[in-house]
């Protein structure tokens, strides 16, 4: 071998690329930053006078208090900020409403089919969740938009052992207008999960489900084909 090679090794020297650093701020804007804030001033308001970025300002305000004579200043900008977000709040609510209402079966089954991609499993027709809103929204979708008999609808219940059973029973059985006579089983996991599950786990399934999952599979295929066309291809190509 060469022995330049070892030679240009033993003197290489590392490239030392010049970064752009941080640039710290004046030690004047930072008292001024937090005298504004003594006074009262909110963030977008330093912002604004500063011109100084928000992660910067909440750096230098952090345990930085409001002086006794501008607290009522203070909360007066608070309370406004809290009626700000009620409106906007207000306004999203409004728009939503106009959005959804009079919703068509074709767009319904769209949104469940979405809702099968996120939360369904693949390889048979079953979706698993704790939370009962979204339960409700995808039985009550099944039997409307997708006319499945309720007869076809199966529930099982998972529940951790330090929960009442009789109780989750009974949750689930309001949430999916099922008698808890028809669910299919209740499976019972050892450990606590009271708190972050308090009725446990419901799973819908539905018997037969392999042609309503074809079609769910397919309607998620067409949404892809238009929303991210390279992506389908791909899928195709693979296959």
């Amino acid at each position: 071998m060469d022995r330049s090679y070892f030679t240009q090794i033993d003197n290489y020297v590392p490239v030392r690329y010049n970064l752009p650093m941080s640039k710290r701020i004046p030690e004047e804007t930072i008292n001024e930053i937090r005298t504004l804030r003594q006074q009262g001033w909110s963030m977008p308001e330093i912002r604004s006078h500063t011109n100084v970025g928000y992660g910067t300002i909440f750096r230098y305000i952090k345990g930085t208090s409001i002086l006794p004579e501008y607290e009522k200043v203070w909360f007066g900008k608070r309370g406004g900020s809290r009626k700000r977000k009620q409106k906007k709040e207000i306004e999203a609510k409004t728009e939503a409403k106009l959005i959804v209402n009079n919703l068509s079966i074709k767009e319904k089954m769209l949104f469940l089919a979405a809702l099968y991609w996120g939360e369904g499993s693949k390889g048979y027709f079953g979706l698993i969740n704790s939370d009962p809103e979204l339960i409700s929204v995808f039985v009550k979708g099944l039997i409307g938009s997708f006319q499945v008999q309720k007869e076809s609808i199966k529930i099982s219940v998972r529940v951790y052992d330090d929960l009442n059973k009789q109780e989750c029973l009974k949750f689930w059985s309001n949430i999916t207008a099922i008698p808890v006579k028809d669910f299919a089983n209740m499976e019972i996991i050892k450990g606590k999960e009271k708190g972050k599950l308090p009725f446990g786990m419901c799973r819908v399934r539905v018997s037969k489900g392999g042609d309503l999952l074809k079609l769910i599979k397919a309607i998620n295929k067409e949404v892809i084909s238009i929303f991210s066309p390279r992506s389908s291809m791909d899928r195709t190509g693979a296959s």
